[in-house]
């Protein structure tokens, strides 16, 4: 097929691509090429994905073990453990034309597997240039590691005799995207890594209180520096175990879907860890192998390796990796880290988007990655209809979040990487009398509203040492000494409880059609995330959460936990995420505030840090009484209860602000308010 089937789709929804439809056709003949090589030597691409089953080390029904390994440049591969007494002679693995080493192990005389369950295994290899080591199989399921002999990460062989029994089925597709991110490592109050089950029993059920939706978990892809946040993964198919076994993180998995939480991961395909002796740099004793070599396999920034698409395996072992995870593991979806570092040759890394067209279509876009996505998001949604995939990416690249068979890359939502940037700024640069309305209304909603996008106020990345989170830059003088409900309420702290508020509220009413939260921001948790590393005496201190400030009802961070689980239920309540564009109807410089419907709802956003205003006119689209379904201010959020939550607004036939009718509402300074329209009155 020379054309995508829906393409005429894509480009009535935006004309501008009409002028580089030969780029959106060079790209679909790349990806109907592929796509056909595949299905003609694989079977499709649900069967390409399937390689997990075949490659690397598998413990077979009938007590065989197989191994299977693409090693580019190797003449002798051996499989070598505890099991052979590291025999490199023993277990020798036969090689194709493909450069494909195969090997059979029969089972024991009493039926049992020749590799047990737990046994540690390497690959011996020697090269076609006479280099000889080990390396851990590209396949591995499981690895730990055993600080009193090595740093290095140890494959173990994961065939346990009793496999997992599920309690629940999958989670229903939630209508509405709220999205909890987290970290299972630093999710106790204790300063130490906490593992999947503690994280399933102590944690998920607070995130189901909350009314979030999903869970994003991040750094689940082993990882062998834990400071990374999971970003250089060693081992793509193991699930890390610092937190605990496969079986542990199953659990994790299951109690989240019995509570009815979906359950997505970051996936990190963009790059890959440099490491050597537990990673996959240098498998084959090359720089390539599963990597461009040279100069275009190296990310400079991110001290990494990049991922030849261009290679028949690469993509076998990536497709694989991730149906793994939704085979194995049954999660519900992924959000890929760092899709800008794979559209671009220039890895994103000196450039600047302005949104211009030509900055994405031009020799600078790396094809053969782009057309992976592609492939990838059409075989997940092919075979799982209710799969999300999320993609991070700061460029802006058009159809990214529209259907492979528009011509787009296939993506359900991107994030909107622009909105925490503008908070930041604004709490950095601006004074409070100085913040610009319009641009604030800009940027939240200055996206492709034909793609859905997640916003939020702030991520992991606001988190981490060196940056700091939105109640930091708020409050952090007085966050210390200064959060006791017994005490008197300073200036910092009512300033930052109101715009901590104020701040999320607009984020979630204008900047997306998902939401995300990072784990303890939705009550201001109070101090950084530093994982353990020799700059800190390698302490966990600052690598937890402490929920117990939340619980404490002496302290006022439950108020901000409080809000957020109402804004979450406000979302629950009336569904406007998902109800279509926005229309602002003010955003008042001298006022400082803003005004706007969504979903049937009136929401109206005083950011004034002194002015409060009397029957101030805000603009409605119909007739009737509107009531408070939400306000910052209440006094169950730490607020001063300025505004009567019964007070109701009665819609008056004088236009304003483009709309036929008005009313007049009280809206005190560095307060929001989200009315609704009463069908019964």
């Amino acid at each position: 097929m020379d054309r995508p089937p829906d393409l005429e789709r894509l480009l009535q929804g935006d004309e501008l691509l009409r002028s580089h439809e030969s780029d959106i056709l060079q790209r679909w003949r790349r990806y109907s090429d592929w796509e056909k090589r595949i299905a003609d030597s694989e079977g499709g691409l649900s069967e390409f994905a399937l390689g997990y089953r075949d490659w690397g080390i598998v413990q077979r029904p009938r007590g065989e073990v197989t191994v299977k390994e693409w090693v580019e440049n190797g003449e002798t591969v051996s499989l070598v453990g505890d099991f052979n007494n590291w025999d490199k002679s023993s277990h020798v693995c036969s090689r194709d034309q493909y450069s494909v080493f195969s090997l059979t192990i029969p089972p024991r005389e009493d039926g049992t597997a020749a590799v047990p369950h737990g046994s540690q295994v390497k690959l011996w290899i020697r090269t076609k240039d006479g280099q000889e080591f080990y390396r851990l199989s590209p396949w591995t399921k499981y690895a730990t590691q055993n600080m009193e002999e090595s740093v290095d990460y140890r494959a173990v062989h994961w065939a346990p005799p009793t496999p997992y029994k599920w309690r629940y089925s999958r989670a229903t597709r939630p209508p509405s995207l709220r999205i909890y991110e987290a970290h299972v490592g630093i999710s106790s109050p204790e300063a130490k890594c906490a593992s999947y089950r503690y994280f399933a029993d102590e944690v998920l059920p607070r995130i189901k209180s909350l009314g979030y939706t999903c869970v994003e978990l991040m750094a689940v892809m082993e990882h062998a520096y834990y400071g990374s946040f999971g970003y250089h993964v060693t081992n793509f198919f193991a699930v890390s175990s610092r937190y605990g076994t496969p079986d542990d993180f199953k659990y994790l998995v299951d109690t989240a879907h019995g509570l009815g939480l979906y359950v997505i991961l970051d996936i990190v395909h963009s790059h890959a860890a440099k490491n050597v002796n537990d990673g996959l740099n240098q498998f084959d004793g090359t720089d390539g192998c599963y990597f461009h070599g040279g100069g275009k396999g190296e990310h400079a920034l991110w001290d990494s390796r990049i991922f030849d698409f261009s290679k028949w395996e690469v993509l076998r072992f990536l497709f694989s990796n991730v149906r793994w995870y939704l085979d194995e593991y049954r999660v519900d979806g992924f959000r890929f880290d760092g899709v800008t570092a794979m559209l671009y040759l220039h890895r994103g890394i000196g450039t600047g988007f302005t949104g211009a067209y030509h900055e994405y279509f031009n020799m600078g876009v790396d094809l053969e990655a782009l057309v992976y996505l592609m492939m990838m998001n059409r075989m997940l949604h092919d075979m799982y209809p209710d799969v999300i995939t999320i993609a991070e990416d700061v460029s802006g690249m058009p159809a990214l979040g529209r259907p492979v068979r528009e011509g787009g890359l296939g993506f359900d939502y991107r994030m909107a990487m622009a909105l925490p940037d503008m908070w930041i700024k604004l709490l950095k640069e601006k004074k409070d009398e100085d913040w610009c309305m319009g641009q604030i209304c800009w940027t939240l909603t200055n996206r492709r509203h034909n793609e859905k996008c997640v916003a939020y106020a702030e991520c992991h990345d606001q988190a981490l040492v060196g940056d700091k989170s939105l109640a930091f830059w708020l409050m952090d003088a007085e966050m210390y000494t200064n959060m006791s409900t017994v005490s008197p309420r300073t200036t910092v702290i009512d300033r930052g409880m109101a715009l901590h508020k104020l701040i999320r509220l607009a984020t979630l009413g204008l900047g997306g059609e998902a939401y995300l939260t990072f784990i303890g921001n939705e009550f201001g948790h109070p101090e950084w995330l530093d994982f353990p590393r020799q700059g800190n005496g390698f302490s966990y201190y600052y690598a937890r959460r402490q929920f117990n400030l939340a619980d404490d009802k002496l302290l006022r961070y439950h108020y901000l936990r409080d809000f957020d689980s109402a804004m979450q239920s406000l979302e629950q309540r009336f569904q406007f995420l998902g109800s279509g564009r926005e229309f602002v109807t003010r955003k008042h410089d001298g006022d400082k505030l803003i005004s706007f419907e969504r979903g049937g709802l009136v929401w109206v956003l005083n950011f004034h840090p002194s002015q409060s205003f009397v029957d101030y006119r805000i603009a409605v689209e119909r007739a009737g009484r509107y009531k408070i379904a939400l306000d910052t201010d209440a006094k169950e959020f730490d607020g001063h209860s300025r505004v009567d939550g019964r007070s109701e607004y009665v819609a008056m036939e004088i236009p304003w602000d483009g709309r036929d009718y008005s009313i007049m509402v009280y809206i005190p300074c560095r307060t929001g308010l989200v009315l609704y329209w009463d069908q019964a009155s």
